[in-house]
């Protein structure tokens, strides 16, 4: 017993000082930022995650921005934020739930078209780190298959995004057998309430002082704000010598 207690203590120390890039066993995504402008401290380490075909963030060598998008519902915010990206000729990647693929097929042929990657983001938006049975999560992320080809008639590009960023190493152990690489964010900010958005001023304290070399940032489509400021958005960032790359540059 004493043995196993100094072995787990020793554990503990090496995880604690980074010798092991550990991942919770269940966990919400998360962020801090102790230097603004430079890669933030994400739940994981990208080391860590990169053996389970995981990112949160790309090339921190380069100033290339991959911009994308969660969508769970229409409120009529998605069709000006293509308007901008189609404008600045942006590639963007939509993070779908599988009921809004099967309700709103034509915003989806539309994103394809115009050179857009679609992800998905499960069927019905569930708390994936609670699905421990290998079946239930295939067929979370196969339903939305499903649906997308049935509309697009080709596959779905393999990208993954749990929902709410709720994750377990289960979880993505059971994406990377399936193929999927997941996708977490290294910049978001707090743009999901409809009914509280923020104002144009607040988006861009956020958004602009917070970027960084990789940056994979995380928007939510229902929001107003994110439609209203999309192309000078856009623009702000190339103005900081930032290019914006495709999200399957980060497929394996």
């Amino acid at each position: 017993m004493r043995r196993l207690l100094v072995l787990i203590l020793l554990a503990a120390i090496l995880i604690t000082s980074g010798a092991i890039p550990a991942l919770a066993k269940s966990e919400n995504w998360g962020l801090s930022f102790p230097h603004l402008g430079e890669t933030p401290v994400g739940t994981a380490t990208p080391e860590a995650l990169l053996e389970l075909n995981a990112y949160f963030v790309g090339d921190t060598s380069e100033k290339v921005i991959y911009l994308t998008f969660d969508a769970g519902f229409e409120n009529g915010n998605t069709p000006p934020i293509l308007d901008a990206l189609k404008a600045a000729e942006i590639p963007a990647a939509f993070f779908l739930v599988g009921t809004y693929i099967r309700d709103n097929p034509d915003l989806i042929r539309r994103m394809v078209e115009e050179g857009h990657t679609v992800g998905n983001h499960t069927m019905r938006h569930p708390d994936m780190s609670a699905i421990t049975d290998r079946e239930r999560f295939q067929a979370e992320l196969m339903e939305v298959e499903r649906h997308y080809e049935e509309i697009i008639g080709a596959p779905m590009t393999k990208l993954y995004r749990p929902p709410n960023g709720k994750y377990s190493t289960e979880n993505l152990k059971l994406a990377q057998e399936l193929g999927y690489t997941t996708l977490f964010w290294s910049l978001a900010y707090v743009d999901w309430n409809v009914d509280a958005q923020p104002s144009r001023q607040q988006a861009f304290d956020k958004l602009i002082p917070r970027i960084h070399p990789g940056a994979i940032v995380m928007l939510h489509n229902t929001s107003s704000t994110n439609a209203e400021i999309m192309a000078e958005l856009i623009g702000k960032y190339q103005e900081l010598g930032y290019r914006f790359g495709c999200v399957t540059e980060l497929v394996r």
